[in-house]
Order: structure tokens, then sequence, then C-alpha cells
């Protein structure tokens, strides 16, 4: 696949507002094709990380790579990451699959072309437990996922950014965009959390105890991370799965990636040496982006 640099291209979006089922919203970006399309044209559905959007450095080198290819290419926002809080008092979350389903049904009805799902970080995960919980009827959706630095144990992965460098550098990025969104949500539904707790909140495990797990349906921080985790039921995956990490991810300890005997015939395990949290670098620093969406994009074009 012969792919060009991903340097300056700035995509243009086309967006559209989805009422969900509970009165809530999503926004989904649209790529205006640079051709006009049919109803063979594959889609590409691209599911952001935590706090990421249609804007994101790790995902427009996938708008460029579908673009080039002639494919329609989608970016949903989980609820409140499109610029606009959203309505509710809950968000989105790392295990959040039946909205990743409800989102998936939609394109489902909207597309009759072939369909695809890639999902970075946080959305990679939500991608495998939808298709987990969806099994043979995941099919009717998507014809094949890929998971990019997707944190598949939470729980290892949550102790990792507790920790040194991780802690004092992305703990602190992750709870400047986060702690501000949930005092929004303190003021839209006063008595939903405490704001002291919640000021005095030092990294992902205390928010997440304090508002994730609670507003979400789980006991607390630990039964949150260990029921929204892919990585125990990938053997259950019905449609083909790349799951990509790097073995030097500094959020995603190589000791907790899945190994070929934890899963099933349908999941690809790719796991190179190199590439950190979805960067995966080609060319001299600070180097390009293009290479691995050209990749992933390349295994799942046989599906498409």
């Amino acid at each position: 696949m012969v792919c060009k640099r991903v340097d300056g291209f700035r995509p243009t979006f086309v967006r559209e507002r989805w009422t969900t089922p509970d009165a809530d919203f999503i926004d989904v970006d649209w790529l205006e094709p640079a051709v006009a399309s049919s109803a063979h044209t594959p889609l590409l559905v691209l599911f952001h990380g935590l706090e990421g959007s249609s804007a994101s450095h790790s995902v427009r080198p996938y708008a460029q790579i579908a673009q080039q290819l002639g494919w329609r290419f989608a970016a949903p926002h989980f609820r409140g990451c499109s610029g606009e809080p959203n309505r509710t008092a809950r968000a989105y979350h790392s295990g959040d699959f039946e909205e990743v389903g409800w989102m998936l049904e939609r394109f489902a009805a909207r597309h009759a072309g072939p369909r695809v799902a890639v999902g970075i970080s946080l959305g990679g995960n939500a991608l495998l437990r939808w298709a987990e919980e969806a099994g043979e009827a995941a099919s009717a959706s998507v014809a094949a996922i890929a998971a990019v630095s997707s944190p598949v144990d939470l729980t290892s992965c949550g102790h990792a950014i507790r920790r040194g460098f991780n802690q004092l550098v992305y703990t602190r990025m992750f709870m400047r965009l986060l702690r501000p969104k949930a005092l929004h949500k303190l003021h839209q539904f006063p008595g939903l959390f405490s704001r002291d707790k919640m000021l005095a909140a030092r990294d992902l495990w205390e928010f997440d105890n304090l508002y994730t797990a609670p507003v979400h349906g789980f006991r607390n921080a630990d039964d949150y991370w260990l029921r929204a985790s892919a990585k125990p039921h990938l053997h259950r995956i019905r449609v083909p799965a790349l799951v990509l990490n790097a073995r030097n991810d500094p959020f995603v300890p190589a000791a907790s990636l899945p190994r070929a005997s934890e899963v099933g015939r349908h999941v690809t395990l790719w796991q190179p040496p190199r590439g950190g949290h979805t960067g995966f670098t080609a060319g001299r620093f600070p180097g390009r982006l293009v290479d691995l969406p050209a990749r992933v994009l390349q295994w799942l074009r046989p599906h498409g």
C-alpha cells in the first residue's frame, strides 16, 4: 500500500448529531470524500481515545489513508468529547460496549457497503468489549476490527500510570482534562459526588472511584477496571480482530499483554518491540504517523 506523508493533511469533516436512546446526543464527524462513493464503498469507523476527538493527532492519519483508498470515514465522539457537554450524568468509559454497539448499528443502517472499525487506546478496548459481548452478531455491523494501543488489562494499566514519570506527566495531563468536565457534571447534577474529594483526586483511580465507576454502574474503580477490561474475554470474539500493542508502551505494561493461548482464532496479536502509546512513528525525528495506519488498514482491507 503506497501512502503519502501525513504532514499538513487537514481533513474536512461534516458533523451530524445523533440522539441517543436516553435523549442525550453524540456527534459524528464524516470525512468529505475526495471522490463520489458507491453502495460498495467501504466505511472506516474510528473510535478515539481518552478525551480525544476527530481532531486528535492519532485520528488524522486514518482519515488520510481512508481518503486515499477511496473509503468513507467517520469519527463518532464519545459523550462530551465533541466540544459540547452532553446532557446526562453519564459520560463514557473504557468498557462502554453498549454505546459502541448502538453507534455501529446506526452506521450499519446508514451505510450499505462493507464496514470496518478501528479503536485507539480507550476506544479500542471499548470496541473489543463490544465484539466480545456481541459474539456472532458482531458480523452484522462490521466485517473486521482493530484495536491500537488499547489498555486491555485496565488494572495493570491503571496502576502503571500512577507510578513514576507517568504519574508526574501523563496522570496530571489527564486530570487537567477530566476534572473540569466532572465538575461541570456536578453543576448539572448537584450531589453527584463530593466536590472537595474531586478537587483532591490525584490520579485516575481516585477519579474513577469517585465519578466514572458509580455513575456508570460499577461498585468502585477496582470493579470498573476488572469488568471493563477486554483481555479476559478475547476468546469470545467472532469477527476478525487485530490487537496491536507496542511492548514499550508506557501505559500498557508488556507483562499485561495477552498471549496467543489467551485469544481465539479470530484474534491476531501484533506486539512490536517499539512504538510507545499510539506513536509508531516513521522517518527522522519527530517522525510521521502515516505508516502505522497504512499497515492497520492493509490488514483490514481484505475485509473491506
